[in-house]
C-alpha cells in the first residue's frame, strides 16, 4: 500500500476502506508518511469529504494510536461532557458537580484554552493550590470516593489526533466536519467514560457559525459514539452572545459559584440544567424531565456547591475562595467599554469578546503562553438591553494597563444597536439522541 494511491483515490471522490485509513493514521503518526504527503491527503478529504463509515474508522484509528483510560474500577455509569468551544463557557464547573451530587460519577479530562475560547483547566487553576495533574490512580480514587474529578489530559491519549490536528492547523484543512468529529471523538472515547453529552455550539463565538453546520457535526459525533458502542446525546446551544456575564478564568469561577449557590444569569443556568439532565438520564436517573428536576434541586438546596467544594479540597485547592469569591485573583486595572450608539442591543459578537478577553491576558495565542487568571471581561449589558451612547457595556479586567488599547480596538463594532427591541432567541437550539 502506498500513500500516493490513497491521495489519488480520495482526490477522485472514492471511498477509502478501513485498512487504508488505518494505514494513513499509523504511517503518519510513526513518521513513515511525510508532512507534505499527509497534507495532500487531508486536503483531498477536505474537498471530497468522508462518509459515516470512513469517519468512524478515522476516529477509531486515532483512538487506538495511544492509551485508552480504563475506568472499569469505578462503579456505575461514568458520564462525560464535551463542549465544542465558546465564550464565557464555564458549564463544566457547574454541570459536573450537579451530576456527581445526584449520584452519577463524573471522571472528566479537560483541556486548556486556545484562541478566543477558554479552557476548563485554566479556570480551575485560578483557584490557589488546585491540582489539575492527576495520575490515573488519583483520578479513579477521587471519583470512587466523592463521585467527581476534573483533570488535565494526561498520558498518551490519541497522539495521532495531536499530530494530525497540528498539520490541519497550518494547511487550511480545519473546517471539515468529518475531520472535526473524528478529532473530538477520538479524545473523548479515549477518556474511558460510558456515556457522553456533547454541547455543540452554533453562532459567532462558536466554531460552527450556523445551526445547520452544528447539527451536521452533532449528528456525526452521536453516530460515531454509537458505532463505538457508547451512549451519547448532543445538545445544540446558541453562542451568538457570550454565555453568562463573565469572560475570563477567575471571573468565570466566581460566576459558576454564583450559579451553584442558586443565583446567576438565567442563560447560563438554563444550559447547565439541560446538560446535567442529559448526563443524568444517560446515567440511569430516569426521564429527562425528572433529571431536569433533580438538577434544579441540586442547585437550590446547595448539594452541587458542596460537591464542588469537596472536589477542590481533594485536589489541593483552597475552598475558602469559593466561600468568598472576593479572594480569587483580582485585576489591578479596570476600564469601561462604552456604547458607541444609543439603542437596543441587537447583536453582541461573542467571538470579538473572546478575542478581547484573550488580548487582556485571559487567553493564549500558542499553547505555551501563560494566562493571567484575573484578566477578562464582565458584561453589564446583554442582547436585548437598551443602552445610551457612552454608557458602559462591559468592564475590562487586566493586570497590564497597556493591554487595554488592543482589547478596546478589537471590541469596536462588536455591539450593534437598533431602534426596536430584537426578538427573543432560544439558548437551547435542539437535541440529537
Amino acid at each position: 500500500m502506498f500513500i500516493l494511491d490513497l491521495i489519488l483515490k480520495k482526490r477522485n471522490g472514492m471511498k477509502l476502506n478501513w485498512d487504508e485509513i488505518e494505514y494513513f493514521v499509523r504511517g503518519y503518526t510513526n513518521g513513515d508518511i511525510e508532512d507534505y504527503q499527509a497534507a495532500a491527503f487531508l486536503m483531498a478529504v477536505f474537498f471530497q469529504g468522508m462518509d459515516a463509515d470512513e469517519t468512524l474508522c478515522l476516529t477509531e484509528a486515532m483512538l487506538n494510536s495511544g492509551d485508552i483510560v480504563d475506568l472499569s474500577e469505578i462503579p456505575g455509569i461514568k458520564t462525560d461532557k464535551h463542549s465544542t468551544g465558546g465564550v464565557g463557557d464555564k458549564t463544566t464547573l457547574i454541570v459536573a458537580p450537579i451530576v456527581a451530587s445526584c449520584g452519577v460519577p463524573v471522571a472528566k479530562m479537560s483541556g486548556r484554552g486556545l484562541g478566543h475560547t477558554g479552557g476548563t483547566i485554566d479556570k480551575l487553576e485560578s483557584i490557589p493550590g488546585f491540582q489539575t495533574s492527576l495520575t490515573r490512580e488519583q483520578l479513579i480514587s477521587n471519583v470512587k470516593e466523592i463521585g467527581l474529578a476534573i483533570a488535565g489530559q494526561t498520558g498518551n491519549l490519541a497522539p495521532a489526533d495531536k499530530k494530525i490536528y497540528a498539520l490541519r492547523d497550518v494547511t487550511g484543512t480545519i473546517e471539515n466536519i468529518s475531520l472535526i468529529a473524528a478529532s473530538i471523538m477520538s479524545k473523548k472515547l479515549a477518556s474511558g467514560s460510558d456515556a457522553i453529552v456533547l454541547d455543540v455550539k452554533a453562532g459567532s463565538g462558536a466554531f460552527m457559525k450556523s445551526k445547520n453546520e452544528a447539527e451536521k457535526l452533532a449528528k456525526m459525533m452521536v453516530e460515531i459514539s454509537r458505532g463505538a458502542g457508547k451512549k451519547a446525546v448532543a445538545v445544540l446551544t446558541a453562542m451568538d452572545s457570550p454565555l453568562g456575564m463573565s469572560i475570563g478564568n477567575a471571573l468565570e469561577v466566581a460566576e459558576a459559584v454564583d450559579i451553584l449557590k442558586g443565583h446567576g444569569p438565567t442563560d447560563l443556568k438554563e444550559i447547565c440544567i439541560e446538560l446535567a439532565a442529559n448526563m443524568l438520564m444517560l446515567g440511569g436517573k430516569g426521564s429527562l424531565d425528572n433529571c431536569r428536576k433533580l438538577s434544579a434541586k441540586s442547585l437550590s438546596d446547595g448539594t452541587a456547591f458542596e460537591k464542588l467544594l469537596e472536589m477542590v479540597k481533594r485536589q489541593g485547592g483552597d475552598p475558602s475562595v469559593l466561600e468568598d469569591t472576593g479572594k480569587l485573583p483580582m485585576a489591578s486595572v479596570k476600564v469601561d467599554y462604552k456604547a458607541e450608539r444609543t439603542g437596543y442591543i441587537i447583536q453582541m459578537n461573542a467571538e470579538k469578546f473572546g478575542m478581547a478577553s484573550a488580548a487582556l491576558g485571559a487567553g493564549r495565542k500558542t499553547i505555551t503562553d501563560t494566562v493571567d487568571p484575573s484578566a477578562g471581561i464582565v458584561l453589564l449589558k446583554k442582547y436585548g438591553d437598551i443602552v445610551e451612547k457612552g454608557e458602559p457595556i462591559a468592564i475590562l479586567h487586566t493586570s497590564k494597563k497597556e493591554k487595554n488599547s488592543e482589547a478596546l480596538e478589537i471590541l469596536k463594532g462588536s455591539v450593534l444597536t437598533g431602534e426596536k427591541p430584537p426578538p427573543k432567541v432560544p439558548i437551547i437550539l435542539g437535541r440529537i439522541e
